[in-house]
């Protein structure tokens, strides 16, 4: 199984920016979906973001024009760029790798927005 590695966390203002990685063990061509989720306190982990192996990408409203998923296959990563970020997106974001055989996660990286 694919093995995940987030990097790019940290605590910034609002209306700042940050840049998420996702490092994978094996070629993301082969998954079938890669994702960013995010769990804030006492809530339930929520998708922000997917990328399909085709390309095809899809957004939780509340981030559409603002944050951004993209891949560099070449380096087996996926990245999601956040701009003009809000407290509300403060949480732990997680990458996942979805395929027909499995789903894995990676450890997480906290975000911190502060007001």
């Amino acid at each position: 199984q694919v093995q995940l590695v987030e990097s790019g966390g940290g605590l910034v203002q609002t209306g700042g920016s940050l840049r998420l990685s996702c490092a994978a063990s094996e070629r993301i061509s082969s998954i079938s979906v890669m994702g960013w989720y995010r769990q804030a306190p006492g809530k339930q982990r929520e998708m922000v973001a997917t990328i399909a192996s085709g390309g095809t990408t899809n957004y939780r409203d509340s981030v559409k024009g603002r944050f951004t998923i993209s891949r560099d296959s070449a380096k087996n990563t996926v990245f999601l760029q956040m701009n003009s970020l809000k407290p509300e997106d403060t949480g732990v974001y997680y990458c996942n790798a979805f395929s027909s055989s499995y789903i894995k996660w990676g450890q997480g990286t906290q975000v911190t927005v502060s007001s």
